[in-house]
Formats: C-alpha cells, sequence, structure tokens
C-alpha cells in the first residue's frame, strides 16, 4: 500500500513556495520522522495487529478528533473489520485514550489482554491511537498556519483533573499534585527485559539513552515504531533557532496540565523553568486547580503560548486564527509557530502513552 511522502502537508493544502513550508524543511527531521511513525505504523502487516484493524481504528480515531481530512485518507484505505471482543475492547480502549486517557487504570490492560491482545499488540495500539492524536492536532494547526481554516472561538485555557490516589498499582507512594521533582514511572504491562532485544536492538536503545527505562523498554516491544517516535521528538524539541527551547518545554507541559499528566510535566516543567530563569511563572502553572486558568500571573507572551498550546490539547483541537494573531503580535514568527505547534501536539502522543500504561510514583 503506498501513500503520500508528505501526508501532512497534502492535507493541509500547504503551498510549496509558502512560509510555512519552508519553515517545515528546516524543521525536516520533525517532518521526516512524523512521517517515518505514520509509515512504521501503516506499511506492513502485522500479526499482533493486522493492517486492516490499524487502518479502520486510525479512520475512528481521526473522525473523533474531527479532522474530516486525516479521517478520509484512513477510510479510504481501510477495509471492513468483523465484530469481535478483541475488536470491541480495542475501540473501548481507543476511545479512553482519546478522550479522556487520565482515567485509564491497569484494568484497561487486563480487558485487552482477555480479549487475546499480545503485550507488542497493546503497545503497537497505544502507540497508534496516540499518534493520531498527534496527528490530528499537528494538521489542525498547519491548516491554521495556512489560513485554510476558517476562525472560531476557543475554549478558554484550563487545566485538566489529574490522579490524587496515594498509592500507585503497585504499593508506591504516588504523587497527587504537579511537582518539578523527578519521578519515577511504573508500567502496568511487563516492560521488555534488555536481555530480550537483540543486539542491534540494544545498540539502537543505548543510541537514545533507553536501555535502563521501563518505559521506553516496554515501548520497545515496537522497536522500529519508538525509533522514529524519538526521532520525532528529537526533530521537535533539540533543533536550533526558532521558538527559544524553554517555550517548546513551556507547551508541553501545558499539553500535561491539560491531559492530567504528572510525570510528563514533572519532567517539562522542570526543563522550562532552568531554561527560562523563571520558575515563578512555572510554579504558578502548576499549581493552577483543575477547571481554572491556566494562564494566572502570566505574561502576555506566555498567556498566549499557553493559550494556543492548550487549545491544541483539548479534543478536538480547537486553536484559533486571534490566537495566532496574538501570538504574531508577541514577535512569534511562521518557523516559532511550528515549533509551538508541533511541541505541544507532541505531547498529546506522549501524554497518551505514559497514562495509559502506567503511572507515576515519588522516589523515595
Amino acid at each position: 500500500m503506498t501513500y503520500p511522502t508528505d501526508l501532512l502537508a497534502e492535507l493541509a493544502d500547504i503551498d510549496p513556495a509558502s512560509e510555512l513550508a519552508r519553515a517545515r524543511a528546516t524543521r525536516d527531521a520533525a517532518t521526516r520522522h512524523a512521517q517515518g511513525s505514520h509509515d512504521v505504523l501503516f506499511g506492513q502487516d502485522d500479526d499482533d495487529f493486522p493492517l486492516s484493524e490499524r487502518i479502520a481504528l486510525a479512520a475512528k480515531v481521526a473522525e473523533w478528533h474531527g479532522q474530516p481530512a486525516l479521517h478520509s485518507h484512513y477510510a479510504h484505505h481501510a477495509q471492513p473489520v468483523s465484530a469481535s471482543p478483541r475488536s470491541e475492547a480495542a475501540q473501548a480502549f481507543a476511545h479512553l485514550l482519546t478522550f479522556e486517557p487520565v482515567a485509564a487504570t491497569p484494568e484497561a490492560i487486563g480487558r485487552l489482554r482477555e480479549a487475546g491482545w499480545s503485550e507488542r499488540g497493546v503497545v503497537t495500539l497505544a502507540q497508534l491511537v496516540a499518534f493520531v492524536s498527534f496527528q490530528s492536532r499537528l494538521l489542525a494547526g498547519l491548516r491554521l498556519l495556512q489560513g485554510n481554516d476558517a476562525d472560531g472561538r476557543a475554549p478558554e485555557a484550563t487545566a485538566g483533573r489529574w490522579h490524587t490516589a496515594p498509592q500507585t498499582a503497585e504499593g508506591k507512594t504516588a504523587p497527587v499534585r504537579f511537582t518539578r521533582e523527578e519521578l519515577g514511572w511504573e508500567p502496568w504491562l511487563t516492560a521488555k527485559p534488555l536481555a530480550a532485544f537483540s543486539t542491534d536492538e540494544q545498540a539502537t536503545l543505548a543510541r537514545f539513552g533507553h536501555t535502563d527505562s521501563d518505559y521506553f523498554r516496554l515501548l520497545g516491544r515496537n522497536l522500529p515504531l519508538l525509533e522514529q517516535r524519538t526521532l520525532t521528538d528529537k526533530g521537535i524539541f533539540y533543533t536550533t533557532g526558532g521558538l527559544p527551547r524553554a517555550e517548546r518545554e513551556l507547551a508541553a507541559t501545558v499539553a500535561s496540565k491539560v491531559n492530567g499528566c504528572i510525570y510528563c510535566a514533572s519532567v517539562h516543567a522542570r526543563k522550562a523553568g532552568q531554561l527560562s530563569k523563571n520558575e515563578t511563572a512555572i510554579e504558578n502553572l502548576l499549581n493552577v486547580q483543575p477547571g481554572a486558568s491556566l494562564s494566572q500571573h502570566q505574561s502576555p507572551r506566555w498567556t498566549a503560548v499557553i493559550a494556543l498550546a492548550a487549545s491544541l490539547s483539548v479534543t478536538p483541537p480547537a486553536p484559533t486564527q486571534k490566537q495566532v494573531s496574538d501570538l504574531r503580535a508577541e514577535g512569534l514568527e511562521t518557523l516559532d509557530l511550528l515549533d509551538l505547534i508541533q511541541s505541544a501536539a507532541f505531547f498529546a502522543w506522549a501524554n497518551r502513552l505514559m497514562l495509559t500504561l502506567g503511572e507515576p510514583f515519588e522516589r523515595g
């Protein structure tokens, strides 16, 4: 099965001569590996999660995200999938990841396993839903920058709910508030032992510093996809020029506050505070309670950054032209805006994996 070599450019109808096209060329690694992630997910069959099931579910997730062009793309390639306990469990899991990943529990993984899903299949399923969630938000942002969607009214940028149970499934002390402290993370599905990877696979994990991480060795059950995802991450966050790194980390923190991901916020709030030297503003953001405004006590520029990042993080995403105008008034150019959109969109992916495959714990 063949796909466009730059699916998002085609679906967003990006003019090859436009400033946006030039910005995406500047962020070539992010552009290529976002496409590479798509190609790994939808390029070949797999006994653990057959291609026909993957494409059909991707069409449903894109529809839930209110992205008609993306839905049409997947629906065009989809074939009918017979209803079964396996497919019903997958759709219920996908709905949970799409709309309320913070509500995930170990029992959701258990229901998949009872329905016949392998450990590798569960990981690929979670990756697929999280990836299409990222793809949908990135497409919404690209269409906005290209001027292809009409303006609307953005929802208020507010914090979502988060876990407040004092213990993890394994009995460790769980964080019950957002923090910049270093946290641990325990998986609800067994991470693949390092010795079970081949020598070449271990080298791939080592190249990215993933060998000692339960999280990454769990995602390593589908290593080609993890590799493309990691390269997408690096292409978004570790590139020079454009939006300051501190504000990319700010966008990641905002997405994590909307989605209720304490672990992701702890990592990226810490980085945002260190890089910006504005730790008070970061603490203000972390301390926002569910349903309250995320832009309390923030500067005009950070208020504008927070507004767009939060609008991209709700489901379906709802960014507006006014938000882009406000950011341009604060001095952001097209490359900066692309960096912001990609940073927020990526954490639709990261949060959904962290929240639905395991949970954080406090290091004693």
